[in-house]
């Protein structure tokens, strides 16, 4: 989710609920030891221990191929106050894998193993080590190899986007393959990919057989998913986020991204959410074709308040 789930997002869902841990944007490792202000950068919750505003814990996430390296940048993130750490071996883009990061480690099982254990041997044992990975990169065939060699090396958790990376983010998602890794896994396993609702919610965990889930892209779409899905597994009741609470949201967001960000990049963070918010709101595809070529923050966040004055009886549902 890189450019995308940054520290004032993770506030934004977080302070809605249901989340019990968000990782940061990839981190990317090469081979120098990264400065402090980097880690800062991606994870400024590190100031407050870790944890968001509303107390829900960040692992610090890396991507790279260099398992000395990984280690070093790994022990540095923990010294910083990192609650754990996430290693990237899902990422699909074609520009990461051509430099040797994400999903094309996935090639060579025994890399994913000297990455992580380079990792685990140079990180505090308190501090734990997590690893997202595909179904494979070309196919199926490495993945028994694959998650093997998570298991050997000691991670915590393992989450497996249910794709390849040939398979890149096109549906559906094959949450039936990750049954049987989790029927023989030693460590949790966590389902990810293609959920969207909690229908989708409930087919994942049918068929993966996990008892967790990842979500990416289908909590930005639907904010409050998290809590539908808590709700649900629960019994009890939750009001879903509304064309009002969404408004809400977004003009929070717009404010807290104008704080954060130089003019001209606010107006796109609130574009490039309303890009997802509109496959489960009509109000978010009509807003954003008001707000599309409009530049300055003020004038987008003008607009969000002229469909919030439209609005009959509007709530905030943050406080």
């Amino acid at each position: 989710m890189e450019g995308v789930v940054d520290h004032t997002m993770r506030q934004m869902l977080t302070k809605l609920g249901g989340i019990d841990r968000c990782v940061t944007e990839f981190i990317r490792v090469t081979n120098t030891r990264l400065p402090n202000k980097v880690f800062l950068r991606y994870c400024p919750e590190l100031n407050n221990g870790g944890l968001t505003e509303a107390g829900v814990p960040v692992y610090v996430q890396l991507l790279g191929g260099n398992p000395e390296m990984m280690a070093i940048n790994a022990l540095q993130a923990a010294k910083l106050g990192a609650p754990g750490i996430d290693i990237n071996f899902g990422c699909p883009a074609k520009l990461v894998n051509k430099n040797d990061g994400g999903s094309v480690i996935l090639k060579q099982p025994n890399r994913v193993y000297d990455i992580i254990s380079a990792v685990r041997n140079a990180t505090p044992h308190s501090t734990p080590i997590t690893a997202k990975i595909r179904l494979g990169f070309e196919d199926r065939s490495l993945l028994h190899e694959i998650c093997q060699a998570v298991f050997e090396a000691n991670t915590s958790e393992l989450t497996i986007h249910a794709r390849t990376k040939v398979d890149g983010y096109k549906p559906p998602a094959y949450w039936d393959a990750i049954s049987d890794i989790r029927e023989r896994s030693p460590i949790p396993i966590i389902a990810n990919g293609e959920i969207w609702s909690i229908q989708d919610y409930q087919s994942c965990i049918k068929q993966s057989q996990c008892t967790d889930i990842m979500l990416g892209r289908g909590i930005l779409a639907c904010p409050d998913l998290a809590m539908q899905i808590k709700a649900f597994e629960y019994d009890r009741s939750h009001q879903k986020l509304g064309p009002q609470g969404i408004l809400e949201l977004l003009a929070q967001f717009s404010e807290i991204t104008e704080a954060a960000y130089e003019n001209r990049y606010v107006g796109n963070r609130v574009k490039q959410w309303l890009g997802y918010l509109r496959r489960q709101y009509p109000l978010a595809s009509e807003l954003f074709e008001d707000v599309k070529r409009l530049t300055f923050a003020e004038d987008i966040s003008e607009q969000i308040q002229r469909y919030q004055s439209r609005m009959v009886s509007p709530v905030s549902l943050i406080s």
